[in-house]
């Protein structure tokens, strides 16, 4: 039967072919795998050379915030985001920085946020959602209405606000002075016996961390402000060495 013995060849060279073609595909395959752990590899150990780095900006962030270069802090802080943006740690510290030291509720509202989202259950997330709160009400407080402005004008209106704050804090204080002038003997009695506190001011200290420190929130630097107003020239600048009286709770 010469016609079924070359069926049967035919049949044995295409199962060869078959197989040739079987085979290349899985060596193709493996060479690509190959590529992905490779490639894994290399990806790894360039995450690795980055965390040295990171690691060194937190702590110069730290450095330079602990004496009082809080821009140069700021920048350290945001350059260590750009590497890793998902470190809730580094917005958390961030949003400190611009809520107890900048007087900045606007950005610090902006890393508290963005904690939240990367760490919805982290340690502080009870803590941070606090304080987002606190800043929101701070801002409407501050603001007007619910009028939809850019952050640059939002500053000035609060900048606007502070200053109008202060006029009014002074003459105030006139008042308290002439009052107190006409009943000087008793004043000076009831101020001695109200046993306040005092706080010996630290470099980089600002009304709003001191407030944190002894009330557990930043929003009372007010009353920290009015018991001072004898030795508070700027509340913007603190002079280390400063004793302030702090109020009771």
């Amino acid at each position: 039967m010469p016609g079924g013995k070359k069926l049967i060849r035919r049949c044995a060279n295409i199962s060869v072919a078959s197989l040739a073609l079987i085979y290349s595909n899985v060596r193709t395959q493996l060479s690509r795998l190959r590529l992905l752990v490779v490639t894994a590899v290399i990806c790894t150990g360039c995450d690795r050379m980055v965390t040295p780095k990171h690691a060194q900006q937190l702590k110069d962030a730290e450095t330079k915030a602990a004496s009082g270069d809080l821009a140069r802090a700021i920048s350290l802080y945001e350059s260590a985001l750009e590497d890793r943006p998902t470190d809730a740690e580094v917005h958390y510290k961030l949003a400190l920085l611009y809520d107890d030291k900048m007087n900045d509720p606007l950005d610090a509202l902006h890393h508290f946020k963005r904690y939240l989202v990367i760490a919805p259950s982290g340690t502080r997330a009870n803590e941070v959602k606090g304080f987002v709160k606190r800043d929101e009400v701070a801002l409407l407080t501050s603001l007007s209405g619910d009028a939809i402005i850019s952050r640059t004008e939002a500053t000035r209106l609060r900048n606007e606000n502070l200053s109008l704050r202060k006029e009014l804090d002074e003459a105030r204080g006139r008042s308290h002075i002439v009052t107190s002038e006409q009943a000087a003997t008793p004043a000076k009695t009831k101020n001695q016996d109200t046993g306040r506190q005092t706080y010996v001011v630290q470099h980089g200290d600002t009304l709003a961390s001191i407030s944190r420190k002894f009330y557990k929130t930043s929003t009372r630097w007010k009353q920290i402000l009015d018991a001072n107003r004898d030795v508070i020239n700027d509340p913007k600048k603190l002079a280390p060495g400063q004793t302030l009286v702090i109020p009771k709770r």
